[in-house]
């Protein structure tokens, strides 16, 4: 299956108003980068064990590893949760940034060193989660 569909089937699978939710967050992401590399990621470790959720990604950037290895991977992921959708912000330095700089602008969301977690999108300031967003990718470039 190609990384479009799956991303729609993973959307299609979630109960309102996560659906909705996911939909809209996905679209607003498209809409700030149109051209944006699309990944999807199942969760699945080598093994095919699930270690995560399934994971929407966007972007690109070369991760290295301690040990001088890279993987290729996204820059931007979003998963629904059994609460509401986490948005990974991956590859920023300072792991105060988002939380420092985010954190209060996002009413309800729980912001870590690379995640914002929130029920749904109605409990939070979509534009300041789009800035979070942007900064993101700018950040990883």
């Amino acid at each position: 299956m190609d990384v479009q569909k799956q991303i729609k089937a993973l959307i299609a699978s979630q109960p309102e108003p996560k659906r909705n939710d996911m939909q809209t967050l996905h679209e607003r992401i498209l809409e700030m980068k149109p051209e944006i590399k699309l990944w999807f990621d199942e969760g699945k470790n080598e093994e095919g064990k699930v270690v995560a959720n399934p994971t929407i990604g966007y972007g690109f950037q070369v991760i290295k590893y301690a040990n001088g290895k890279t993987r290729d991977f996204f820059q931007i992921g979003m998963s629904a949760n059994t609460t509401g959708i986490s948005v990974y912000i991956l590859g920023i330095e300072d792991k105060k940034y988002l939380q420092e700089t985010f954190g209060k602008q996002l009413d309800k969301a729980s912001v870590t060193g690379y995640c914002i977690k929130f029920k749904a999108l109605k409990d939070i300031n979509l534009d300041v989660l789009a800035a979070a967003i942007g900064f993101g990718f700018e950040a990883t470039k």
